[in-house]
């Protein structure tokens, strides 16, 4: 006999086919997902536009809508912007404290001046919280990024107190004249 028919009592073995069911592996698209999301928040984090803090003053009662102040402004320092030139003066355009100097919107000597005015005003009052106060006013022929480098000239001296204010008829003068 022959020994591939022997079963030894066994039933033979019939193999049969199972149905599997399908399976989708979601391991890639959770992995994918992730790195998404991830990228999303970095480039909304990294693209949010940087801005300048910017107190504008209000004007006052009994002012006329004016800001009025009574103090010594030996502090104030005056920034008048035109179209290619930056005219500062110390005090009140009245009488002011120093000769007004002229600066140029290609360098940073705005910042420098204003960096020695600074220490020269806390080391007189003797207070690191008694700076400068800087007002920026721009004429008409002045850009918007005339004032955006004022600005900038400002935070690199770290001015404590500044504000742009209105330019008004005299200075205009002034610096027709300057």
């Amino acid at each position: 006999m022959d020994q591939s028919r022997h079963t030894f009592g066994r039933n033979p073995l019939t193999r049969k086919s199972k149905n599997l069911k399908p399976r989708v592996d979601l391991t890639a698209m959770v992995s994918i997902s992730f790195l998404l999301i991830v990228f999303f928040m970095l480039t909304s984090f990294l693209s949010r536009p940087n801005g300048l803090d910017l107190g504008m003053p209000e004007g006052g009662e009994g002012c006329g809508g004016e800001i009025c102040c009574f103090y010594a402004h030996d502090r104030d320092f005056t920034v008048l912007l035109d179209e290619d030139k930056i005219v500062m003066y110390q005090g009140l355009l009245e009488a002011p404290y120093d000769t007004p100097k002229t600066f140029s919107y290609k360098n940073d000597d705005l910042a420098k001046v204003l960096i020695q005015k600074n220490k020269d005003i806390q080391a007189y009052y003797g207070d690191p919280k008694k700076g400068i106060i800087v007002l920026v006013k721009a004429s008409k022929k002045s850009t918007y990024g005339n004032l955006v480098h004022v600005l900038d000239e400002l935070v690199i001296a770290k001015a404590p107190v500044y504000a742009v204010v209105d330019i008004t008829p005299e200075e205009e003068a002034f610096l027709k004249d300057k």
